[in-house]
């Protein structure tokens, strides 16, 4: 067993893990952050997106031993006390979901996307989630969701 100390949405988490354990299996089943969701574990559907350090990462392609030290932001960090990340409120608002399956992997790659871009064009936020895939919408909407998180995140910033 290996111990692994991370901080996740700004706690300090500790667990004993087996060294080939998945950090999406590290966040669900020893943590129980089931907001992660497991897709493919080949790393092509991006429902396991997490923030490691501020970059968004696909969870089933890391060992939990790798993110000893580091910082870990979920869906579940996303909210700050109890009000949704204006990328969820935008989610909501554009309807930009369906089944539900893939937005916390969605959002987590849109919120590491707008950090370096705040104000992205359609065609570039299309291009951001190229690593993220959705079965269910057209993602029309997930884009607009995006856009219109931007304008909101840059809006509050102004």
């Amino acid at each position: 067993m290996t111990q692994v100390g991370v901080t996740v949405n700004g706690e300090m988490r500790e667990a004993d893990v087996e060294p080939r354990t998945l950090l999406v299996y590290f966040l669900r089943e020893s943590l129980g952050l089931t907001g992660t969701n497991v897709g493919c574990d080949t790393s092509s559907c991006g429902a396991c997106t997490v923030l490691l350090d501020g970059e968004s990462v696909k969870s089933c392609t890391m060992l939990a031993a790798q993110v000893d030290g580091r910082h870990i932001t979920t869906i579940e960090g996303m909210a700050s006390d109890g009000a949704l990340h204006p990328i969820q409120e935008a989610f909501h608002r554009n309807h930009g979901l369906q089944c539900g399956y893939c937005t916390p992997g969605m959002i987590m790659a849109a919120a590491s996307y707008l950090n370096e871009n705040p104000t992205p064009t359609e065609e570039e936020v299309r291009e951001s989630l190229e690593g993220n895939l959705c079965r269910c919408t057209g993602y029309q909407n997930i884009v607009e969701s995006i856009l219109d998180a931007a304008g909101q995140m840059t809006g509050a910033d102004a």
